[in-house]
């Protein structure tokens, strides 16, 4: 391995009660019961909408899309001065530096934001790249991942996706990484639970630090 890509959201970024408190201010919004985490942990998924859908038992239409977005975002940035780093985030990515990797961010939080919170979280001297979403939310995060690692390709001469490890804490994280060619070790803190992680066949961690260390170790792809 020479480079990590971290997730953000539910991996460094310790936000999965803020999460789901905005995942039940969408549901309201659309008349459906809350769930707790246990629940959105076994559900979630993306895109999405899909995650709506099994919850509504139904399709879900474009003006729900929207009046979805609008009230999940709406009380997930009020709530953010609650939210912190994860507890071994600063760690994790000290020891990262100490076995020589270089280190990014790609996450599917909208980019400003990301950047910003980085910056305020003091993650920023770590990392020589930070992606966030520029496009319609909800979706895959395979297209974004490609497009990330073509751009580290200018900061980190000669890298190629099978040098690279992503740590994410989503299935999506494992299958955008199979797509680009990079290898995935999952982190079971965030917004699904270890037993759909482990249906991905990727290693699953319940430590930052862990992951860390699989990662430096692990075998190019």
């Amino acid at each position: 391995m020479r480079h990590l890509v971290w997730d953000w959201n539910g991996t460094l970024f310790d936000d999965l009660p803020l999460i789901v408190e905005s995942v039940n201010a969408a549901l309201e919004a659309l008349g459906a019961p809350p769930v707790d985490a246990a629940v959105y942990r076994d559900r979630f998924r993306r895109p999405v909408v899909g995650f709506y859908e099994w919850m509504l038992d139904r399709a879900v239409s474009a003006d729900e899309e929207r009046l979805i977005d609008d009230r999940f975002f709406d009380h997930y940035h009020a709530g953010l001065g609650r939210v912190g780093l994860a507890g071994e985030a600063l760690e994790a990515v000290r020891a990262a530096e100490a076995a020589g990797a270089t280190q990014s961010i790609l996450s599917m939080w909208w980019h400003d934001r990301l950047g910003a919170a980085v910056e305020r979280l003091g993650l920023s001297p770590w990392m020589i790249l930070v992606d966030g979403l520029q496009g319609p939310a909800g979706h895959s995060k395979a297209d974004p991942l490609r497009h990330h690692l073509a751009r580290l390709d200018g900061s980190v001469p000669g890298l190629t996706a099978a040098d690279v490890v992503v740590i994410g804490d989503v299935a999506d994280d494992a299958r955008a990484a199979a797509e680009a060619g990079a290898s995935c070790v999952l982190y079971d803190g965030g917004s699904q639970s270890r037993a759909v992680l482990e249906r991905t066949g990727c290693p699953v961690v319940s430590s930052l630090v862990e992951a860390v260390g699989l990662a430096v170790g692990a075998p190019r792809r």
